[in-house]
């Protein structure tokens, strides 16, 4: 016997000891209990099975109402009943079209939720001398983000692709979570100068109406401390010059959104520099330093954040992403990655 099938019989079962107690003691027991097997029904079960469990909950409210004379049926709580029964009918159809019930449903997305987060978990096996943090905050508190990293460790190679697909939590979570699966592995199969011009390829054939996205893409040569930086319209990398303490843009990396043009004519100029003792690579998107005046401000802001946050030990991210000009109503991330 399949599980469904025997979660129908348990409340079926339930049901009948419910009704026959009401007819033997219809002066102790109320219709109440009936409320969390209708509720539950709901829950656990796809519609045709749901809809058995209604229709022997209803005729046993009509049996025991009918037979029990010296007890008047509460017509609220029937009323009510009734209701929650049409609303869970309500939201079955607009499930139906998935075939799994909405427990199901949450576990899958979690598990979907665990594995973005696995895709863009950095290495904890870098070299010695070697730093990397990450955060991403959704908007509002989602669960799902528009932004997500992905990251890949070579012998004496670190990828990382930090990218921000269009829309922001909930909306965009369902587009982040089918390209993280494919960035990563295109992460792993591409050379670095590869990687978002293939990325732009996979995003094109999706024909999503509104499917363009951001992406930063960094590879760093862990002997040397050498890296090249690729944009795909996204902010620019910045890199912390531990000599003279200052903060720079990488400038040179350039190109295009992703999905937007056909890869002949889409070019991805990439930048090149070296991370020395002492400093630092940020990675981030446009939501920590965006606001409804522009990224200027939210620039310095961050800036400030990052200077007083080189040094201060873990969480450097988590404070960067703190200070984010958008505050929660966009999706923020910050990548950092430094050298002792």
């Amino acid at each position: 016997m399949s599980t469904q099938r025997a979660a129908v019989t348990a409340l079926i079962g339930v049901v009948v000891v419910l009704s026959v107690c009401l007819l033997a003691w219809p002066e102790r027991m109320s219709y109440a209990p009936f409320v969390p097997v209708v509720v539950a029904a709901g829950l656990f079960l796809h519609a045709v099975q749901m809809y058995a469990v209604f229709a022997v909950s209803a005729g046993a409210l009509l049996l025991t109402s009918v037979t029990a004379h010296d007890r008047p049926t509460s017509p609220t709580l029937v009323a009510a009943l009734v209701v929650v029964m049409l609303l869970l009918v309500a939201v079955d159809r607009r499930r139906a079209h998935l075939g799994i019930s909405p427990v199901a449903g949450a576990t899958m997305l979690v598990d979907l939720r665990d594995r973005l987060r696995d895709l863009g978990r950095l290495p904890a096996d870098l070299p010695a001398g070697w730093h990397a943090e990450s955060s991403i905050q959704p908007a509002f508190g989602d669960a799902f983000s528009g932004d997500f990293l992905v990251a890949n460790r070579g012998t004496d190679r670190l990828d990382l692709a930090l990218v921000d697909v269009s829309g922001k939590g909930m909306e965009a979570g369902t587009r982040s979570l089918m390209l993280s699966s494919a960035f990563a592995g295109l992460l792993d199969a591409t050379t670095p100068a590869g990687f978002l011009p293939a990325a732009n390829s996979y995003l094109l054939r999706q024909h999503w109406s509104e499917g363009f996205a951001t992406a930063v893409h960094v590879s760093v040569d862990l002997a040397t401390g050498t890296y090249d930086v690729g944009s795909a319209g996204h902010p620019s990398a910045l890199h912390y010059h531990a000599g003279s303490g200052r903060w720079a843009p990488v400038d040179g990396a350039d190109g295009v959104l992703l999905g937007v043009l056909e890869p002949e004519f889409a070019a991805y100029d990439r930048a090149h520099g070296r991370l020395e003792r002492g400093d630092a690579l940020l990675l981030y998107t446009d939501g920590v330093v965006e606001d409804r005046d522009g990224i200027t401000r939210g620039i310095d802001r961050m800036l400030g954040a990052a200077d007083r946050a080189v040094g201060a030990g873990p969480g450097v991210a988590d404070r960067i992403c703190a200070t984010a000009m958008s505050g929660e109503s966009d999706d923020r991330a910050v990548v950092v990655l430094w050298r002792d």
